[in-house]
């Protein structure tokens, strides 16, 4: 159990309904009018339906014979007040189906803006599956309360009028739906008190199961290569066996009341039958006031049990709420200064961390007190061994992150003081792990930025060496590509990224190991043709991430990190010289390829036949 009391769920659940009224008035105006007409004219109609069977009905069999005249006057009655009553349940089911929807539709999208504005940091805490959770199934949850909620509060109305209708009959009736409507909110109480734990549960375990899968999905190459597809189906299983338990005991718990708090109402309308006729019999009450109190308690079967919907989808409200407003109101939102830089396509950047500190972690910083300068135009290479924080220096230069201490500068602004969309024109990061979007390639290329026509997508697919594959596909240019663009290979997906952040004309371009599954050759073209357009009118200095000792040697100055320190500073030929760290690690790969190619040619030199053993 959580804690939670029924009182807690309840409080909870009436301030969020309250806050949907105040968010859509009007529709909620609509539905409440519409209930109001339809249970006001239920009461009415079970009075007016006492009056036609006293005074027309019973007249009319104890003569033996009907009189058109009154019966048609009696039908035409009915009629209009059932025509009124539809007229009501339209307005209401139609008020509250709006409501509803837009209520969810509004939250979906304040869930997923918040998601946007929330830094990468906060991301890497929650997995992809639950956020998914929170912006569908949890939204959903929250709002399902209110398509019975103007029902619901009209038929608290009704409840007042009819036990004022009841008392001003009889005051032995009126005693029976004393006891009645009452015992029945009793019983929703009990209900939602021990609900409450298991919709918090059922909530988390769906966020769970949406997680895992997503998280399978993402890597079901690796599990079909790995041979774990047994491993992940337990996995996925167990969490959706728990689900489907915990949803399975909520259905045992509605099983014990909901027959509970269905029969009430009939049993209601039979004490009706019961006292009243006892009534009738001492001559207290007529025919008409009796049929009138026991046709009222039938209708008021279905508003009742309204409350009853609206009760029993409060614990589920609450707790899809809780997990909503925690993403609303989650805390490390990046603002955004008002300074503004050179408008796009402008002269290169100049780009320098002082004193930067940072940690994911407040117990163990990634970063110690980085410091290093890259002027306008030319290219650094920041090289060390895997851990060193290379990959959170480049989310610090697209200031995806903030520092913890310290200052990251362009053309000396703070990157804190800039506005959101200088920043996008200046920056562009190209991640190692490219992403694809289910379109042509036109779109993942301009991503519909204005000024990128046909002409500057081809010109920044020819700066990344993109231009003759995409050339060969069927439709060029308008070739959808699936999913994560799955009908490319590696390499193609990683030039197709960097064409997309070329496009945009940056001033400052951060490669984090952007080229690790082009071809030696192809990167090398890649970037001799950067470094040729960075010396342009419209180039751009350069922040690569690198290993290929290639890559490194094109760049004017490296920075070698070590544990998330600046060791060494200066050319790469200096630092083979000087760093003896840096040495031996951009000489591991040749290293390697050399042994590799010696051990081919000794089992070239074996003679035939002979065995091998390790």
């Amino acid at each position: 159990m959580s804690g939670r009391t029924s009182r807690d769920v309840l409080n909870k659940g009436v301030r969020l309904m309250a806050r949907g009224i105040r968010e859509e008035p009007r529709l909620f105006a609509i539905s409440f009018l519409g209930a109001c007409l339809a249970g006001l004219l239920t009461i009415g109609s079970a009075y007016v339906v006492g009056a036609v069977v006293a005074r027309v009905v019973v007249p009319q069999l104890t003569r033996g014979h009907a009189e058109a005249g009154v019966l048609v006057v009696a039908a035409v009655v009915l009629v209009g007040l059932s025509a009124l009553k539809v007229a009501g349940i339209v307005g209401r089911r139609l008020g509250s189906a709006y409501m509803q929807m837009r209520l969810q539709a509004t939250y979906r999208r304040r869930v997923t803006r918040r998601y946007l504005e929330l830094p990468p940091a906060w991301h890497h805490q929650h997995a992809t599956g639950t956020l998914l959770s929170n912006a569908s199934s949890d939204v959903d949850a929250t709002w399902i309360p209110t398509a019975t909620l103007a029902y619901a509060v009209a038929t608290v109305v009704m409840l007042v009028g009819a036990l004022v209708a009841l008392l001003l009959t009889d005051w032995a009736l009126a005693l029976v739906g004393v006891a009645v409507f009452p015992t029945l909110f009793v019983i929703y109480a009990v209900y939602s008190r021990q609900a409450a734990a298991r919709y918090d549960r059922v909530q988390e375990l769906r966020g769970d199961v949406s997680a895992i899968a997503h998280e399978s999905f993402d890597g079901a190459l690796v599990v079909k290569a790995m041979g774990r597809e047994e491993h992940e189906t337990a996995r996925f299983a167990e969490k959706v066996g728990e689900l489907r338990d915990t949803m399975i005991s909520i259905g045992r718990l509605r099983g014990v009341y909901d027959p509970i708090l269905d029969s009430l109402p009939s049993l209601g309308t039979l004490a009706v039958l019961l006292v009243g006729s006892w009534r009738l019999q001492s001559g207290a009450i007529g025919v008409r006031e009796l049929i009138s109190a026991a046709f009222l308690f039938a209708l008021l079967d279905m508003p009742v049990r309204a409350i009853g919907w609206l009760l029993t989808a409060m614990p589920g409200a609450v707790a899809g709420w809780d997990r909503v407003h925690r993403v609303l109101t989650a805390p490390g939102s990046m603002v955004y200064g008002t300074a503004g830089l050179r408008s796009r396509g402008g002269a290169p950047a100049h780009l320098r961390f002082d004193g930067v500190t940072f940690a994911y972690d407040a117990d163990q910083p990634v970063l110690h007190e980085v410091s290093f300068a890259l002027p306008a135009g030319r290219a650094v290479a920041l090289v060390g061994p895997t851990g060193s924080g290379k990959s959170t220096i480049a989310t610090l230069a697209a200031r995806l992150v903030d520092p913890n201490e310290g200052r990251v500068t362009i053309d000396r602004n703070d990157l804190r003081s800039l506005t959101a969309a200088s920043l996008a024109e200046t920056v562009a990061l190209v991640p190692q792990v490219p992403f694809v979007f289910d379109d042509s390639v036109r779109a993942n290329v301009s991503l519909d930025r204005p000024g990128i026509d046909d002409e500057r997508v081809w010109w920044a697919l020819r700066m990344a060496q993109a231009d003759g594959f995409v050339a060969r596909l069927s439709d060029g240019l308008d070739t959808m590509l699936g999913e994560r663009g799955v009908i490319l290979s590696g390499g193609q997906r990683q030039r197709l990224t960097l064409a997309r952040a070329l496009a945009g004309r940056p001033r400052l371009l951060v490669l984090d190991d952007a080229t690790s599954a082009v071809d030696p050759l192809v990167e090398a073209a890649i970037l001799a043709s950067l470094r040729a357009n960075a010396g342009t009118a419209e180039g751009q200095s350069l922040l690569i991430i690198a290993y290929r000792r290639a890559t490194i040697s094109l760049a004017d100055e490296v920075v070698y990190l070590e544990n998330g320190r600046v060791l060494a500073t200066g050319t790469h030929e200096r630092l083979l010289r000087t760093a003896p760290g840096y040495a031996d690690l951009v000489t591991a790969y040749e290293r390697a390829e050399a042994e590799r190619e010696r051990a081919r040619a000794d089992a070239d030199d074996a003679p035939a036949g002979a065995m091998v053993t390790s």
